[in-house]
């Protein structure tokens, strides 16, 4: 074992008037929470490229972190390993998520970037073995190296699109093996700068053929966890082809691959889309989308994706209302992605911060449920469309009239509505009830 964490002991729950700063004070994960586990339900996952390969850098200013696997090849990746799975016991989450380039360094060649992180994978599952963690979903990093400045799927360049696809094979093959529950692909550079060098069409035509390659070779290998896309809307490109919910389902739809994909939906993500999280969520459940969650925030002052940890419970308070509503994650979770802030130098600092998401989400689950237990919210929702459950609402659904039956019966039934209070403020100071 290392002694990174040197001095610091697992963190445990000791309730809400605890003063232990490296103690859960909401996150009970026994706790019973309509009728399942808190942990059964978040089904939290440390993020692997925030938590041990960030280096605290933003636009403006490099490296702050001193880590003692920085720069040290593969015998530093070897190190990493260790103290992930040490902080995974600290942390005392079921969860982690991983990119290749994460684990293990990149090589000359995509057979050496291959056999390191072959190296590294089988690290990873003696340790899995050992202390029973899981693996929520892995990907590839096909945004971060220079060769995918015009994207990966997408770049102009077939042998681009091919070495992706070669670096693809190999993380599933490995997230597979690990028993991951998905596989994610996030186009990091999947979208355009100019429309002066860009072809749309054909860039999306390579995107689903990129994806489609995807589905079957996990077919092929018996993978059965879910295939995620992560939408996001820009940052680094200035239009990305994945750019929200909405979006992604319409591309999905155009090449018929809509049954076989879900979302990862981040919080950070919708709000640069123009969104809050709980829309991403609602629109994503209403298309059968909702596979997974990135949990963040955004800071609001900053035109970039900030990645802070989250701590609104209200917020997931509205996150948590749809996934209960639709019965759960299933096999997806809250993935953090998120990071501590560049002055955050200390091992305590990764504590301080995976508590303070934890706890954010236990608050929003434990309201979540209230909410829907109370019932006065449904019935309030119920109420505003109970129009559409019987008469002309009902035989307008049920396509039994035409536009011309439609208009005649407003004739002859003299309807004459008036509008209705949409009571936002009565359901805002509900829903505020339960956080």
């Amino acid at each position: 074992m290392s002694d990174f964490f040197q001095g610091l002991s697992q963190v445990k729950y000791e309730g809400p008037d605890s003063k232990n700063p490296l103690a859960y004070r909401h996150y009970n994960k026994d706790e019973i929470v309509a009728g399942k586990r808190m942990e059964d339900h978040i089904r939290p996952a440390i993020a692997y490229w925030h938590t041990f390969a960030q280096e605290g850098g933003d636009p403006f200013g490099g490296r702050t972190f001193d880590r003692p696997w920085f720069d040290k090849g593969l015998e530093g990746a070897k190190l990493k390993t260790e103290v992930a799975f040490e902080f995974f016991d600290l942390i005392d989450v079921p969860f982690f998520a991983f990119h290749d380039v994460d684990v293990a360094p990149e090589g000359d060649t995509l057979a050496e970037s291959n056999r390191n992180l072959r190296v590294i994978g089988d690290l990873i599952a003696q340790n899995m073995q050992r202390t029973g963690k899981r693996l929520l979903w892995g990907t590839a990093n096909l945004f971060s190296n220079r060769r995918y400045m015009a994207g990966a799927a997408t770049n102009p360049d077939p042998e681009v699109f091919a070495y992706a696809a070669g670096q693809v094979k190999a993380v599933l093959e490995l997230t597979n093996e690990l028993g991951g529950e998905n596989y994610v692909l996030w186009g990091g550079r999947e979208g355009y700068e100019t429309l002066l060098n860009t072809r749309i069409g054909q860039e999306q035509d390579q995107m689903a053929r990129f994806l489609t390659l995807v589905i079957e070779h996990a077919e092929k290998i018996g993978f059965k966890g879910q295939i995620l896309i992560e939408p996001k809307p820009q940052e680094p490109s200035k239009h990305q082809y994945d750019y929200d919910v909405a979006t992604v389902y319409g591309f999905l739809q155009k090449y018929g691959l809509e049954k076989k994909v879900k979302c990862n939906i981040e919080v950070g993500h919708a709000f640069l889309a123009g969104h809050s999280f709980e829309h991403e969520l609602a629109v994503a459940s209403s298309l059968g989308m909702l596979g997974s969650v990135d949990a963040n925030r955004n800071d609001l002052q900053s035109g970039w994706d900030t990645d802070h940890f989250p701590n609104n419970p209200g917020e997931m308070a509205l996150a948590f209302y749809y996934i209960l509503k639709q019965g759960g994650l299933g096999k997806g979770g809250f993935n953090f992605d998120a990071k501590v802030r560049r002055q955050s130098l200390d091992p305590a600092d990764l504590l301080h911060g995976h508590i303070l998401g934890l706890d954010t989400l236990a608050r929003g689950l434990k309201g979540a449920a209230a909410l829907i237990e109370d019932g006065e919210f449904d019935r309030a929702l119920d109420d505003r469309y109970a129009g559409w459950n019987s008469g002309i609402g009902a035989d307008i659904l049920g396509g039994k009239l035409s536009l011309a039956d439609i208009a005649a019966k407003v004739d002859s039934d003299n309807i004459n509505p008036q509008p209705r209070s949409g009571r936002q403020e009565y359901l805002e100071n509900l829903v505020n009830r339960f956080v």
